[in-house]
């Protein structure tokens, strides 16, 4: 739950400088595991990583729907570390529940998108954590960095930092 509240407050300290208003969608982390339970063991990108957008991206478009706004997406397609098509299928699925709401399935990383998201963090010296924020993300690729002799992740370390 820290690494989520850490990356919060990095998305409500960037609203408030661009004047953006930011709206908290807290989601029940109890939920959550309730909704991936058997899908522990999944790896990155598989089936867990589905429930879990769809999770998200449906507290997403019912917010979107009860606000009249016609058209909503996420930047999760910036890391090369998710499947695109997989992003985009649950934000479509989100909007289709709703008349009139449309999932924008933009290629957040073409024409040097991934990298101006780099630079943009990087400037904004935003807090950067090198797993996905799930729990069962953290377990697996502290397991992975140990067996090549690396630390585990600390949760709360800036990983742009070293750069």
């Amino acid at each position: 739950m820290r690494e989520y509240e850490l990356r919060k407050d990095e998305n409500k300290r960037f609203a408030d400088k661009l004047g953006v208003p930011f709206v908290d969608l807290d989601y029940n982390k109890n939920e959550w595991f309730d909704a991936v339970k058997g899908y522990e063991f999944e790896p990155e990108r598989g089936y867990r990583c589905t429930l879990c957008f769809d999770m998200r991206f449906e507290r997403s478009a019912y917010y979107a729907s009860k606000n009249n706004y016609s058209v909503f997406s996420s930047t999760l397609g910036t890391s090369r570390w998710k499947n695109l098509n997989q992003i985009n299928a649950c934000g479509v699925r989100a909007a289709n529940k709703y008349k009139n709401l449309t999932y924008w399935t933009i290629n957040w990383r073409k024409n040097g998108g991934a990298n101006r998201m780099i630079e943009i963090s990087k400037a904004e010296r935003f807090y950067k954590q090198e797993y996905c924020g799930c729990a069962y993300s953290l377990r697996d690729t502290n397991k992975s960095r140990v067996k090549r002799g690396l630390k585990p992740i600390k949760i709360g370390i800036n990983y742009y930092e070293k750069y």
